[in-house]
């Protein structure tokens, strides 16, 4: 495969279906669980996790099982709670809604009416429901009563795979030692996969030439060592 490919401003498509969702011990169990969907306590389960941990990839992939709609909490003012309850529903990014009282309704009616429905809700979050600020009574109690499933910080199996997905998801390809000298370096954080990887096409599109070690080293502020800098452009 000829690495020394060139740059060119693509649009990014995320790629999300399961064959592109890689499984590591950061993951596993939140990987079971949403395959087991059938088992779940009350028929309801909170997928939490930082940004960028794969929730929305996640959620994605069990909606494409279960039939669900996927709603952003930011949005359930503008959606008919009834229709939308026919069904099973994902529910993302519930902590944005923290202190909306009508959005806290609308959540509190929906995740009532799914579950009296008997369909399958599933709800996305930053971090545990306590933390989420609500501050409607009975659906604090309820959230805080939802069966939760933690995506851990990536350990360097699943930050090598992270990075590789964004880079393809960018139509990207650069070779391997690349993608063993980020993980190396970076921090270890979804989020500082994302923006590197941003910053990385910015720079092979900015100088015109494809991501290599040298580039890496260059955006990471760093310096290569002499054996890193064989077969880098």
């Amino acid at each position: 495969m000829n690495h020394r490919q060139l740059s060119f401003d693509l649009p990014v498509r995320p790629a999300l279906g399961r064959g592109d969702f890689f499984v590591s011990p950061a993951n596993a169990m939140a990987v079971v669980l949403l395959e087991r969907w059938q088992d779940w306590a009350g028929h309801k389960l909170a997928l939490i996790g930082p940004k960028g941990a794969g929730k929305t990839h996640l959620s994605h992939v069990w909606a494409a099982t279960s039939g669900a709609l996927i709603l952003k909490a930011t949005d359930l003012g503008d959606v008919p709670i009834p229709a939308v309850a026919m069904g099973p529903v994902v529910v993302e990014d519930v902590q944005d809604i923290a202190g909306n009282r009508e959005l806290e309704e609308a959540l509190f009616h929906l995740h009532n009416l799914v579950l009296a429905e008997g369909f399958p809700l599933l709800v996305t979050a930053d971090k545990p429901a306590h933390l989420w600020g609500l501050t409607l009574p009975d659906l604090q109690s309820r959230m805080q009563g939802t069966q939760s499933v933690t995506l851990d910080q990536p350990d360097d199996q699943l930050l090598a795979a992270v990075i590789t997905k964004l880079f393809a998801d960018r139509q990207l390809m650069p070779a391997p030692d690349v993608i063993t000298y980020l993980v190396a370096r970076m921090d270890r954080s979804f989020d500082a996969a994302r923006d590197l990887v941003a910053a990385l096409d910015r720079a092979a599109l900015e100088r015109k030439r494809p991501v290599t070690r040298k580039l890496a080293a260059e955006v990471l502020g760093q310096s290569e060592l002499p054996d890193l800098l064989d077969n880098s452009a």
